[in-house]
């Protein structure tokens, strides 16, 4: 049974690139390809592709951001990073939104294939020095980011419970105020950290939770 495969890069050539090398492995179906992030969490919807490639840097939506779509409303979906960035913080990023593995594209055509498939059996791929890097990541964590430090003594409360998926109610409930001042405080919390909604708090908060238990 051929393995589907969606490419996710905003260079053509790159794509097209992809497309000539994986067209040589017959148990490989390139089924689409994307120019970002956002068309690919609609490819995904329309095509159902078994494994992804996707790059991280992009326009409209990055690979991250898309990653996360994907897998939320598609599992079974195994998305594998393909890029030329091999900073830590791109790949625990990654890999914490549900990324099966993690290649840098100066991997030879025929490691990459093995990696497709391997991928979808489950097995997590990286490329040679990628595991250093989320070591090295887990070692050293980084600081607070500033805005976070910005918050008030309430507001980080109420992100902290949000980062354990409490809703209005509940919050309103552990704090003893109103669910109408939660609201308040989470769309104040909402602006300082330039976030678009709770669900992209919950995720950001999730990352930096001891951090924030740190602050008094």
């Amino acid at each position: 049974m051929n393995i589907r495969v969606l490419l996710v890069d905003d260079q053509s050539i790159i794509r097209n690139g992809l497309k000539a090398l994986l067209a040589l492995e017959p148990d490989l179906q390139i089924v689409g390809d994307a120019e970002n992030g956002q068309i690919a969490v609609q490819q995904a919807a329309a095509l159902q592709p078994d494994v992804v490639l996707m790059d991280i840097r992009m326009p409209v939506m990055d690979g991250i951001a898309a990653t996360q779509a994907i897998l939320q409303k598609f599992p079974q979906t195994k998305v594998l990073m393909l890029t030329t960035f091999a900073e830590g913080a791109d790949v625990t990023a990654a890999l914490q939104q549900g990324a099966i593995g993690y290649l840098l594209k100066d991997t030879p055509s025929e490691e990459l294939a093995q990696s497709i498939r391997a991928a979808h059996k489950g097995y997590a791929q990286l490329s040679p020095g990628i595991l250093q890097k989320v070591v090295a990541q887990v070692a050293s964590p980084p600081e607070l980011p500033i805005k976070f430090t910005e918050l008030t003594l309430r507001e980080r409360e109420v992100l902290k419970l949000i980062a354990h998926g409490a809703n209005n109610r509940e919050i309103a409930k552990a704090l003893y105020i109103s669910e109408g001042t939660v609201k308040n405080h989470v769309t104040n919390l909402l602006g300082r950290l330039d976030l678009r909604d709770r669900t992209q708090a919950a995720i950001v908060a999730q990352s930096v939770l001891h951090l924030l238990d740190d602050l008094k």
